[in-house]
């Protein structure tokens, strides 16, 4: 039992959480509720929690808030759910940190599978050539693997999502080599890209924000024109 992967439910809603809860715990979680910012602080210092599905619109502090402040203070994964069709929240909640986001009203075999594709690669974040325990040295940055934190010259720290720290891993791992679209989404999400899939190019895009002194004219992941993306710089692994 104890194995079992623990997620916290936090919406405003009462048969929401009711029926998520026990939906997730009939698929092999454990699953606890909490119907605000406030409750889920209370929860999360009482127990740990391997994910968080957590709701944008909330009274008090609203989910993006909340999104953005656990990401300042720890690394645990955040599903977000927005209301159907309103992109600026999703767009929000991944830019706050959030891991995956998912529109409501949902399937909720569909909320179990985004749960599970989350937990896999926060679970199996891969730790290849030493990177576990190392800070990784490359371009005008300094990564502490294991505390998903981007270190500049000057001092700035920034957090990173899960899926950040995984998509970036992949191009850390072959530098100066061209990764291709669909490959870089199968290696990173598990998914097969569709058409006119930008899965990527969105997460490219969210990456260089963080990592980029010139967001507009990127150098450490290079574009290339009908290949992919690349790293353009070359990593040390510092003891």
């Amino acid at each position: 039992m104890s194995d079992l992967p623990r997620i916290l439910v936090v919406d405003d809603h009462s048969e929401i959480r009711k029926s998520v809860t026990s939906y997730l715990e009939r698929n092999g979680m454990r699953a606890s509720a909490a119907e605000n910012a406030v409750e889920m602080d209370a929860r999360l210092a009482e127990a740990h929690f391997d994910l968080i599905v957590l709701d944008v619109m909330m009274p008090g502090e609203d989910g993006l808030s909340a999104c953005r402040r656990l990401r300042k203070e720890g690394h645990i994964p955040i599903l977000m759910l927005t209301a159907l069709g309103d992109d600026e929240d999703r767009i929000a909640g991944l830019d706050g940190g959030a891991d995956d986001y998912l529109a409501k009203p949902f399937n909720p075999k569909e909320l179990v599978a985004r749960i599970n594709a989350i937990l896999r690669r926060t679970q199996l974040i891969p730790k290849p050539n030493g990177f576990a325990g190392k800070t990784l040295k490359f371009a005008h940055l300094k990564l502490d693997f294991d505390g998903r934190t981007l270190i500049d010259q000057g001092g700035s720290r920034t957090q990173l999502t899960s899926g950040e720290l995984k998509l970036l891993t992949l191009f850390l791992q072959r530098p100066r080599t061209v990764i291709g679209r669909d490959e870089l989404l199968k290696l990173s999400t598990g998914r097969v890209a569709g058409p006119l899939d930008r899965t990527i190019d969105n997460q490219v895009s969210r990456l260089r924000r963080k990592m980029e002194e010139d967001v507009l004219r990127p150098k450490v992941i290079a574009t290339v024109r009908h290949g992919g993306y690349s790293l353009s710089c070359d990593v040390e692994i510092c003891e």
